[in-house]
Order: C-alpha cells, then sequence, then structure tokens
C-alpha cells in the first residue's frame, strides 16, 4: 500500500515532468568540457563505502572539474568521505518538502554552483535525487540503466551486473572513461 508521502512525491514528480524538456547531449564533447559535477549519493552505507573506493576513479576522469558530492537526507556521509578535495553538500530536514523532495529554496541555492554534470549512483529510485534531476534540464544527467530512464537521465550506462553493487559502480566508472576518451561519430564515419 502506498504511504501518502509516497503518493505526494509522485503527484509532484509528475507535476514537474510536464513542464520539463530535456536538451540532447554530444558525446564525448560534452563530457570533456564540465565544470561542477554532482554525485547524487545513495543512503545506505555499505554503498556509500564502496563508491569512497572509487572517489579517485571518478577525479582522475574528471580532473579539470570541481566535484561536489550530495548526500542523501538523514545520511552520515562525513565520517566516510575525504573531506579534502570534495565538497559535500548534506541537505538538512528544513531543506525538504513534506514528501521528501528538495524545496525551491535549496534548488535555487544548487543553481548558483550551475552544476553541468550530475552523476546519480542511487541504485533504487530516490523520491529527493528524482527532484533535483528534474531541476537541472540543461545538465547532463548519468544514471544506471533501467532505474529512472527519460527524462530524468539524458545517459544511461547499463551494466552486466545485477546484484554487485561494486562491480556496478565500477562499471559505470568504466563507461564513462570509455565515452569521454572516444572519437566522435563523424570521425568514425570518415575511416571506414
Amino acid at each position: 500500500m502506498m504511504g501518502i508521502k509516497d503518493f505526494g512525491a509522485r503527484f509532484r514528480l509528475r507535476f514537474r515532468l510536464k513542464n520539463h524538456q530535456s536538451h540532447s547531449i554530444n558525446i564525448p564533447g560534452d563530457l570533456n568540457n564540465r565544470k561542477n559535477i554532482v554525485i547524487c549519493l545513495p543512503p545506505d552505507q555499505r554503498e556509500l563505502t564502496m563508491i569512497r573506493q572509487l572517489l579517485p576513479a571518478i577525479t582522475a576522469l574528471f580532473s579539470t572539474s570541481e566535484i561536489y558530492l550530495l548526500a542523501s537526507p538523514g545520511s552520515q556521509v562525513y565520517a566516510i568521505f575525504p573531506r579534502k578535495g570534495y565538497r559535500i553538500l548534506t541537505p538538512s530536514q528544513d531543506q525538504l518538502t513534506w514528501s521528501g523532495l528538495a524545496k525551491k529554496s535549496y534548488i535555487k541555492n544548487l543553481h548558483q554552483t550551475d552544476f553541468d554534470l550530475i552523476l546519480d549512483l542511487n541504485l533504487v529510485p530516490n523520491y529527493f535525487i528524482q527532484s533535483i534531476l528534474l531541476s537541472f534540464p540543461k545538465a547532463i544527467r548519468i544514471g544506471g540503466c533501467n532505474k529512472l530512464g527519460m527524462p530524468y537521465y539524458n545517459l544511461e550506462i547499463k551494466s552486466k551486473y545485477i546484484r554487485d553493487e561494486k562491480n556496478i559502480y565500477r562499471s559505470i566508472i568504466d563507461m564513462l572513461d570509455r565515452l569521454k576518451y572516444s572519437r566522435p561519430a563523424e570521425d568514425n564515419e570518415l575511416d571506414n
């Protein structure tokens, strides 16, 4: 049975979807010119520990970008993640609506940073993160395949792993690395 909070969150997200317009992206060009990247972290401590081990690979992949870590509401990330080199964003309860979505004031605060890439590492749908994803239509929004799909993501990465979280995260990062350093489609067609 769906609770009233779930119903309210789904209703508000459907309402936001009506006004949402996604923008196309060019691979690899758009991946190479990112200035501010936000990584949406899952709430589970076990997954956070796995992601912490993969942060050096993400940092190397986007070495010219400022990387922000967006914690899920209520998660304890300061004990796990290093403060050096990353900006950690932790929304408080007063920055959430009663149904768990991000308030307009919090989204407005996030827009001051002008994120141009959002990497969602949640393996299950999260209403808070969904509201953030819809608030940045011009950003590259990347997530795992078979989670939310369009219009939340404009790039989904499928993993051959189903339950092995660490390998799912590693395969997402590996695919981003391949995409970022691949040649544009026009160059490949000229070689054939």
